[in-house]
């Protein structure tokens, strides 16, 4: 792209006022950085950030997912441009390359999950990309299998803003597990209670992952959550169909959203996401999927990140 991605609106240089951010990261395990136009750090280190687009940024967030036992990672892609945008499919399909690289290096596993937010043409293009583009990531020994079928997800079934497009999203599903995919569904939290034409969509899914992000602001909201959690388990165990509850460490957005409040959701120094820890392992949920791992322009990031200001730009908030 030869420019600045998330770290600021657009392709803005990130300086002050204009960053996406609201968590700085822990740059000092990278060896390669890129100078941003903020001020010097508080230690008066030059403000750098990293870029996926780089291959040893890719191995070191590969080496920490080993380092803490994060079994895999799914890749989000946003593949809405793709068919149109020759630099978009080079970038996307780069970081792809980068993680094959770093999984089969360090460990974890790694899926694709597609991101369906403003694809219109997801039900058609995403087979496309799949056969175009994706189908040679699968022999990967580090590719993540399920039920002896590699892995892939769809994000954003009957979330709101995203197509409404159920029979393609139908016809779409049973193009993929005839494909021999173990096919997972990023869904909608109500799905359970949806009456619309998504709720054919959802059982024709071999796992579940209900978006929760922002459901609960508090501990107390993550312990109460847990009525949900297993009214959804009980109704898929039903169906014969699996479940991965959605976590997440906290969230902020206020230098992307002007309007919003800073730190909007407190992490309570891992108290937070804790409670949502103990209520999987309560209800024997085999495994769940946080969101994000460096998801830093969204405030859910768990990658590495600054410590105190000594870590951070001194002319912007984060």
């Amino acid at each position: 792209h030869n420019s600045w991605i998330h770290w600021a609106q657009g392709s803005d240089h990130p300086c002050k006022d204009h960053s996406k951010v609201d968590v700085y990261p822990d740059t000092r395990e990278y060896t390669h950085t890129y100078q941003t136009g903020y001020a010097n750090l508080g230690n008066g280190q030059p403000a750098k950030l990293f870029s996926s687009w780089d291959k040893q940024t890719v191995d070191t967030h590969f080496k920490w997912m080993k380092e803490n036992n994060i079994d895999t990672a799914a890749l989000q892609r946003f593949a809405s441009s793709v068919k149109r945008d020759p630099i978009a499919q080079k970038s996307l399909n780069g970081v792809a390359d980068n993680v094959r690289a770093a999984a089969e290096a360090h460990g974890p596993k790694f899926y694709v999950m597609w991101d369906i937010s403003g694809w219109t043409n997801f039900a058609t293009e995403l087979i496309e990309d799949y056969d175009t583009n994706i189908k040679r990531l699968v022999s990967s020994k580090a590719y993540a299998h399920q039920n002896g079928k590699p892995v892939v997800c769809i994000w954003g079934l009957g979330v709101s803003g995203r197509p409404n497009n159920t029979a393609g999203a139908i016809a779409l599903i049973a193009h993929l597990k005839k494909e021999g995919l173990y096919v997972v569904g990023g869904v909608a939290k109500q799905w359970r209670t949806d009456t619309t034409a998504w709720k054919d969509v959802y059982t024709k899914l071999d796992m579940l992952q209900p978006w929760t992000v922002g459901s609960f602001g508090n501990v107390k909201g993550a312990e109460d959550y847990k009525k949900t959690l297993e009214a959804d388990l009980t109704l898929l165990k039903q169906h014969n169909i699996d479940y991965q509850p959605v976590l997440f460490a906290g969230f902020t957005w206020a230098n992307w959203q002007p309007k919003a409040v800073r730190n909007q959701i407190p992490r309570e120094h891992g108290d937070f996401m804790w409670r949502q820890f103990v209520n999987v392992r309560e209800l024997d949920i085999p495994s769940c999927y946080v969101a994000m791992f460096d998801e830093y322009d969204e405030g859910t990031a768990i990658a590495k990140a600054a410590e105190n200001k000594s870590m951070i730009p001194t002319d912007q908030w984060f």
